[in-house]
């Protein structure tokens, strides 16, 4: 049974994921009441093709996103079937919408069980896959700062003292030297292998490309809206996008960023674009993403049932022995 103290704690933090939701979400409500016609003509002006290369934009980054923890998995020595990874992740992926940042790690470790992923490996990834996101997005930013616009550094300029604390903590004999010491201290066993240099490599670049894709598909809900069309929209698009993402995560109590990074995006894009369009993609933007997540997880399923002949997996227990090996055969063709 739970203490009372912390009960009280567990309520508290609740009520604090409740209130600052609610505040971003307030804000983004006011937004749209404030300015509804011209929200609503701006609405009216989204094409379906910027709404269809949205959303395929949107998709391709998710994809890269499972990429980018799979080439992390692989190098900690768990090399598993495609469609093994997908139904891992995108099903844990769901995790994200509920409250705490645990959930999607402890889906994910559960599920790797039944293809035998060793639960410091699965837990470790699903870490490093946010580190590497987190760290390649700022980079980006930084580095797109100063194409969107000159006085883009005095309105951004904290985005900087991300730039050496990314890049130092990308370095695979940093991250490996922090894997040890959590390991050390959880009492647990060392990881099955440290990442390599190739390894993480392959996983920045697999986040890069996610973050591309992520801006653009920002950029094709802005041109869909009528915004004016440039280079420089594409490079607000993107670096928009990753900054609001790191600070919808930072704020840790908000379920998959939800609230601030609207708020955010629709700050970072107003200074460019007229804020009814803003608002529309900010919006948008976040039904697509729920879209997204939900088909993606159904659709890992169907195809890793598929491969087991309509059964879905279970859990490692007796009377399994076809299904491991099967999964075993897998992983060696993949190799």
């Amino acid at each position: 049974m739970h203490s009372p103290a912390r009960h009280r704690t567990t309520l508290l933090r609740r009520a604090l994921q409740i209130a600052v939701v609610g505040l971003f979400a307030g804000f983004i409500g006011w937004a749209l009441a404030s300015q509804w016609s011209q929200v609503r003509a701006a609405a009216a002006d989204l094409t379906v093709t910027g709404l269809l290369l949205a959303t395929a934009a949107a998709a391709v980054a998710l994809w890269f996103n499972f990429l980018s923890w799979r080439a992390i998995l692989t190098d900690f020595g768990s090399r598993i079937p495609l469609h093994a990874g997908m139904r891992i992740f995108f099903v844990g992926q769901l995790g994200k919408y509920l409250p705490g940042k645990l959930w999607p790690m402890l889906t994910q470790a559960r599920l790797g069980q039944i293809y035998r992923v060793p639960g410091r490996a699965s837990v470790a990834a699903a870490l490093l896959v946010i580190a590497v996101s987190l760290g390649t997005g700022l980079l980006l930013t930084v580095c797109l700062l100063p194409l969107v616009g000159p006085d883009s550094f005095d309105r951004y300029w904290w985005a900087l003292l991300a730039l050496p604390v990314a890049a130092v903590g990308l370095w695979p004999p940093v991250l490996n030297w922090g894997l040890t010491i959590a390991m050390r201290l959880a009492r647990r066993e060392p990881m099955p292998r440290p990442l390599s240099p190739r390894g993480i490599g392959q996983s920045v670049l697999w986040s890069v490309l996610a973050w591309l894709a992520y801006g653009g598909h920002i950029w094709a809900l802005l041109w869909g809206l009528g915004a004016a069309d440039g280079p420089r929209l594409v490079f607000l698009s993107i670096a928009a996008f990753a900054s609001s993402w790191a600070i919808g995560f930072l704020l840790l109590v908000a379920p998959a960023g939800a609230g601030p990074r609207e708020a955010a995006l629709v700050v970072i894009l107003g200074g460019s674009v007229s804020q009814p369009i803003a608002l529309v993609a900010a919006v948008v933007s976040r039904l697509l993403m729920i879209m997204i997540d939900v088909a993606a997880p159904a659709i890992a399923v169907l195809l890793a049932n598929r491969r087991l002949g309509g059964k879905p997996p279970q859990p490692d227990q007796p009377g399994r022995t076809d299904q491991v090996d099967s999964a075993h055969r897998d992983r060696s063709a993949a190799g």
